[in-house]
């Protein structure tokens, strides 16, 4: 791992909802990868080492989870708070009542909302009406939690985050816009490889390279893979099929054949690349057992980080 200097700002992200890194500037992005960073060295030194201590973070599930609900829990224990676990249908949400009411009757009894969900319209929703911080643990638009660590690792493993190229193999989903918004606020160059059709959003794509422009980085979309991956310095793959598609399974086999992350690809990129997966993985599929579990695997100390900027972003918005 190379040795990386930080410096810490003061965020001022007290209360603050965290639904897409789109709302937050550079300084506040890479201020909470410096935290993260921080904490994980145990390196911290803020006045109180339980900073949490007494507050509830209420998490709400509508999809299956492992490391965003043990990340943010773990996260809230090791801070002094505690975490909830609230699956959806234990809460009367699953017998209908409305989001605004959940989102009221919650912000009487816990400091916090995360929430993993399908749409994110009701996310925004939540967060309209709740009068305590709504988190994004993951939506079908976006996931910046994720891409938080992201960041953590490639600054790790490279030793800084501008003038890095990062390039996504597959689908252009949640995890793609998250990081193509994280890349272009940082100032790292970001490629998505994706098969025609399967694009990311073309409103997220626009938006990220106006951000991109404004800090110097570029946003490449393409349809060729060994194209994307040509000089990177990062790869970074998804599944196929995420939850909620399951249906499309056995066409997107088909029309993803071509973009999976294999030593024949890998042998377009930079011989030091570093490979990346959100995860689960499916060996096989979207990525061979030997890039995964190769050398140049970082996916489970990427994984790992989920813990340390989950704790960074709570004690700063708590």
């Amino acid at each position: 791992m190379i040795a990386i200097q930080t410096t810490e700002k003061k965020l001022n992200m007290k209360g603050k909802h965290f639904l897409t890194l789109a709302d937050f500037s550079s300084d506040e992005i890479k201020g909470l990868v410096t935290k993260a960073q921080k904490m994980k060295n145990a390196s911290y030194t803020g006045e109180d080492p339980k900073p949490l201590q007494g507050k509830i973070l209420g998490m709400i599930f509508e999809k299956s989870s492992t490391r965003t609900r043990v990340s943010f829990e773990a996260g809230m224990l090791q801070l002094g708070g505690h975490a909830l676990y609230l699956n959806s249908n234990d809460l009367q949400l699953g017998r209908g009542e409305s989001i605004a009411d959940t989102a009221k009757v919650l912000s009487h009894y816990v400091d916090a909302i995360m929430i993993r969900t399908f749409s994110h319209q009701k996310i925004e929703e939540l967060s309209l009406h709740a009068t305590i911080p709504v988190i994004n643990g993951l939506t079908d638009l976006y996931h910046p939690c994720q891409a938080l660590a992201d960041l953590l690792t490639i600054q790790e493993k490279k030793g800084s985050l501008t003038g890095q190229k990062l390039c996504y193999v597959g689908d252009g989903n949640n995890v793609a816009h998250s990081l193509m918004i994280a890349s272009a606020k940082v100032g790292m160059d970001v490629t998505i490889a994706s098969p025609a059709g399967y694009e990311p959003n073309e409103a997220i794509t626009k938006m990220a390279k106006e951000f991109a422009a404004a800090s110097g980085s570029k946003i490449v979309i393409t349809n060729d893979p060994f194209e994307g991956v040509k000089g990177a310095d990062a790869i970074y793959t998804d599944v196929w099929t995420s939850m909620g598609q399951e249906k499309e399974n056995e066409q997107r086999k088909k029309v993803f054949s071509n973009f999976q992350v294999n030593e024949e690809l890998v042998r377009h990129s930079k011989d030091d690349f570093t490979f990346l997966h959100c995860l689960p993985a499916h060996r096989g599929e979207e990525v061979s057992a030997e890039i995964i579990d190769g050398p140049q695997s970082a996916v489970f100390q990427q994984a790992g980080n989920r813990l340390h900027v989950q704790k960074a972003l709570l004690s700063e918005i708590l």
